[in-house]
């Protein structure tokens, strides 16, 4: 075991993976001699030369497309869009291409990119930095769409993209880059599939769903909550599309009440999906309605405003409330 940040154990995992497999490149603005504006790619243009980590021009559309010919030439391009925001001007070659060609050719050919995202706030940035877009690409049929909470499985996870031959898209907190954690890194025994969501802390009389920065802010909900005798399950998504949704009726099923958490402003966010299905699946068993706690209806604010625009401790503690309130 090793003790990494999550940013460490990204670099990690793609380290790995370009070790294992000659045909994986890096590809961004500032990722190869900078090595990315949270060094994320810190060191591996070093170790792997010019031709497999790329930095390429201020041109999001221009690297999706580049990686989308290299993918069809046989190679796996991991693409890092700089920050969250910055994603849009590639967003009509990730929906209209990346994550079309695959069927339109049948299935002949096979995209294996991987565009790696940096989201969500908390670091006191401006809008164009702090935004949480995966509500775009989950809703965009034919793209993986996941999103790591921890070290451990960002470790993993990049590995695991990497390998998929589907499109991914792959959101990285970025206020949890810093965070440390114990990493394994000799193997792949133990990985939980790329597809799956978690139970990282069980409980009996609510569910949190959470993904991504909001899994943290959830652990720490459920502890506060414990001192007032309420046990609190939280599972970490981890994959939003496909959705684990067996793992979230499971336990919604178990707790008869649902809290969902995320970053992105509730109005048709994610936790509307997530609402919805779990409405259809655990209708007998609920008893509360699904409750969502995210961001307000409006562009992402100044850096002193932030911590009004995210979801905390107390907005989710009272969201919590209210379920127990039915």
């Amino acid at each position: 075991m090793t003790t990494l940040t999550m940013a460490k154990a990204l670099n990690e995992g793609m380290r790995k993976a370009m070790e294992d497999d000659p045909k994986v490149l890096v590809m961004g603005e500032d990722v190869g001699k900078l090595g990315g504006v949270f060094r994320v790619t810190d060191g591996l243009q070093k170790d792997f030369g010019e031709q497999r980590v790329i930095d390429t021009p201020l041109a999001e559309s221009g690297i999706i497309g580049t990686a989308i010919g290299l993918a069809l030439r046989g190679y796996r391009p991991v693409c890092e869009i700089q920050f969250d925001g910055f994603v849009f001007p590639a967003a009509d070659q990730i929906i209209t291409q990346l994550a079309k060609m695959p069927m339109r050719s049948l299935g002949k050919l096979r995209l294996p990119v991987v565009v790696r995202i940096p989201c969500g706030g908390g670091i006191g940035a401006v809008e164009h930095h702090s935004e949480s877009p995966e509500t775009y690409f989950t809703h965009t049929a034919g793209l993986r769409v996941v999103t790591c909470s921890n070290p451990a499985d960002a470790y993993a996870m990049i590995q695991q993209a990497i390998r998929c031959d589907d499109p991914v898209v792959f959101f990285e907190p970025k206020r949890r880059y810093w965070d440390k954690a114990e990493v394994d890194t000799s193997g792949a025994a133990d990985w939980l599939p790329l597809d799956r969501a978690r139970v990282v802390r069980p409980g009996a009389d609510v569910t949190l769903l959470a993904y991504g920065p909001m899994v943290k802010t959830c652990l720490e909900v459920a502890a506060a909550a414990q001192e007032d005798g309420r046990s609190l399950e939280v599972v970490d998504l981890r994959s939003l599309n496909p959705l684990d949704l067996p793992a979230v009726v499971e336990s919604v099923r178990r707790t008869g009440r649902c809290v969902v958490v995320h970053e992105a402003p509730v109005f048709n966010g994610y936790g509307a999906e997530l609402a919805a299905r779990i409405t259809e699946e655990c209708f007998y068993h609920l008893e509360a309605p699904v409750l969502r706690v995210g961001g307000p209806s409006t562009p992402y604010p100044p850096s002193r405003l932030e911590d009004h625009y995210l979801p905390d401790l107390d907005r989710v503690l009272d969201a919590v409330d209210r379920a127990f309130a039915f």
